[in-house]
């Protein structure tokens, strides 16, 4: 029998999660999904950065879990089963106050399916409102200040998000979580969000400077997607018994390994590109069956 859990990621640094080809004006775009646009990590490059992660602290059981090198991929398969990390909140500039944690209904029924299909009922949101006109934003609390993402003049407007934010937060890990979304959190209509989701992300120049030099090298200028620190994402986990011969570790005790091990003491993962700069730095919430508010 499977054992499941959900893993929260909050971006303390930007992120760029390549797709490995260029597109269009943008020389290294991020991942996306393909029918939303909505920017994603694929679920293989959460699996290399868990790996990672694993081969760093020396684990034992690296095999078991993961599976052996390509090589020998033949002989068992991984015993960790990894899901996309899946955007939730996207963090965008506001021209009248501090940036906002925008999302829309959308994604939060997707988060809700998840947590269906992960036996955690507990921590989806039971109450979603809803929103469909454009210029419309909601917000925990009252104001009568229009609101402004981006280019976008938004009619503000209250509702409950008591449901929601408690949810939010936990999956953030930070104490000051609750405080912070009452103040900076913005639900607007799944195609206002799919604009900003595709438009809003920074885009960065580089350049290339000649070691001789000390100069811009001619032509080395190339433009990199990123998405921002604040960004929370999240991912599904599935552990199965090991499959390697003559080994007997259970789910349970697969899943434990990565959950309790790798993220016990020292709750950060690396994910994407530009390691060496320090990009793709997360602060991980762990959330299991049993442990959810």
């Amino acid at each position: 029998m499977s054992k499941t859990a959900l893993l929260g990621l909050l971006a303390e640094t930007s992120i760029h999660a390549g797709t490995g080809q260029s597109g269009g004006v943008i020389d290294l775009p991020i991942q996306r999904e393909a029918h939303t646009a909505w920017p994603v990590i694929y679920g293989s490059a959460v699996k290399g950065a868990l790996r990672a992660g694993a081969e760093e602290a020396g684990v034992p059981w690296l095999t078991q879990v993961f599976g052996p090198e390509t090589a020998n991929a033949s002989e068992h398969a991984g015993a960790l089963l990894v899901g996309d990390a899946r955007l939730l909140l996207l963090p965008v500039r506001s021209l009248t106050s501090h940036f906002k944690w925008v999302t829309c209904p959308a994604l939060l029924k997707r988060f809700a399916a998840d947590c269906a299909r992960l036996s955690l009922e507990d921590l989806a949101p039971t109450a979603i409102p809803t929103i469909e006109e454009r210029d419309r934003a909601l917000l925990p609390e009252q104001t009568r200040e229009a609101l402004y993402l981006e280019e976008f003049r938004l009619r503000s407007e209250a509702a409950d998000f008591t449901a929601i934010i408690p949810v939010l937060a936990q999956l953030m890990g930070r104490p000051d979580a609750e405080d912070a979304l009452r103040r900076q959190l913005v639900l607007v209509a799944d195609d206002r969000f799919s604009h900003l989701a595709q438009f809003a992300t920074p885009v960065n120049a580089h350049v290339r400077i000649d070691n001789r030099t000390k100069t811009v090298e001619p032509g080395a200028l190339w433009y990199e997607e990123t998405l921002p620190p604040e960004t929370l994402l999240t991912v599904t986990l599935h552990a199965q018994a090991v499959r390697q011969q003559e080994q007997t570790k259970t789910a349970a005790e697969v899943l434990a390994h990565v959950t309790d091990e790798l993220f016990g003491q020292r709750p950060y993962l690396q994910l994407g590109g530009n390691e060496t700069v320090g990009m793709g730095w997360c602060k991980v919430s762990v959330q299991r069956v049993g442990e959810s508010a």
